[in-house]
């Protein structure tokens, strides 16, 4: 389900607070990694990453691959640190707004 512009302004002030809860190594983008961020993200609904990547396009690459192996919508990305939400469907944490 895509998101709207407002519940995209709502989860980004959910996450300013938030601390990176993943961490990608040298190895990039493992099925580990993929597992624990999707842990993560039915724990949480909200989940920052920080990718230390060489450039902009391998940090985009990284990010679009993170987000379609967890199936999470990408909320917003402030220089190497991505925020990402899914949904709970048994139990929601988040309520969004309409």
């Amino acid at each position: 389900m895509p998101l709207s512009n407002s519940q995209r302004r709502y989860l980004r002030g959910l996450a300013h607070d938030l601390k990176p809860v993943i961490l990608v190594g040298a190895k990039g983008i493992t099925d580990a990694l993929v597992q624990e961020c999707s842990l993560a993200l039915d724990h949480h609904e909200l989940v920052k990453v920080r990718i230390p990547a060489e450039d902009r396009e391998d940090f985009a690459a990284q990010a679009a691959q993170l987000a379609e192996a967890t199936k999470a919508e990408t909320v917003q990305t402030i220089g190497r640190t991505v925020v990402y939400f899914r949904r709970n469907a048994e139990k929601p944490v988040i309520a969004l707004p309409r």
